[in-house]
């Protein structure tokens, strides 16, 4: 048991029977008589929904530990992710919904690591930067319109906002956590596994 003020990202916990990853926490001292209240982010890990809420800083929750295991990406069904062990060949699907819009940039034979909560597999740890090819996007524009973005469409045939300067064919890196483009890679040419 952790009490609500202990709350971390990363963490899992079991609220009125859901099972929950705490994607953010902020604790936020009270004053005088008022205890103080943690507000927090949380993914429910059984249907991917996204849920904020504010718990007294006093309230025990029941803590999950959350073991991680490397595995392999193998393929998509539309309605699941599918991994294996590297190790031990065992597979396991995780639902397409509950990993969220970043399941459309794996690929096959990506490292991983996958998440378990009580031995059932639950969430998929990306990299925090990956680097992808621009598929399709307006000419360049070379002009003094540095603040202004254009639509981009990438391999996977995720859309994105990009600036001016890029096109087609440009390797980009992107920030998995918001899908939101960092800079241009320095390779200039994406690393083919």
């Amino acid at each position: 048991m952790v009490t609500a003020s202990q709350l971390r990202a990363g963490m899992a916990i079991r609220f009125e029977g859901n099972i929950y990853k705490v994607m953010a926490a902020d604790y936020h001292p009270g004053q005088g008589k008022m205890g103080g209240t943690t507000h927090a982010r949380l993914k429910n890990l059984a249907t991917g929904t996204l849920w904020e809420h504010s718990f007294r800083s006093d309230l025990k929750l029941e803590d999950l530990a959350v073991e991680k295991q490397p595995m392999d990406f193998l393929y998509s069904d539309g309605d699941a992710c599918h991994f294996m062990n590297p190790e031990t060949f065992e597979q396991v699907s995780i639902p397409a919904a509950v990993i969220g819009p970043q399941a459309s940039f794996l690929q096959p034979e990506m490292r991983v690591a996958v998440e378990f909560i009580e031995g059932r597999p639950v969430s998929v740890q990306f990299p925090d930067v990956i680097e992808v090819r621009i598929a399709e996007t307006a000419p360049p524009a070379h002009q003094q319109q540095d603040s202004t973005w254009k639509t981009a469409k990438l391999e996977n045939g995720v859309e994105i906002m990009v600036p001016q300067f890029l096109k087609t064919g440009d390797v980009i890196r992107l920030d998995l956590e918001t899908m939101k483009y960092m800079d241009r890679a320095k390779s200039g040419e994406k690393k083919r596994s």
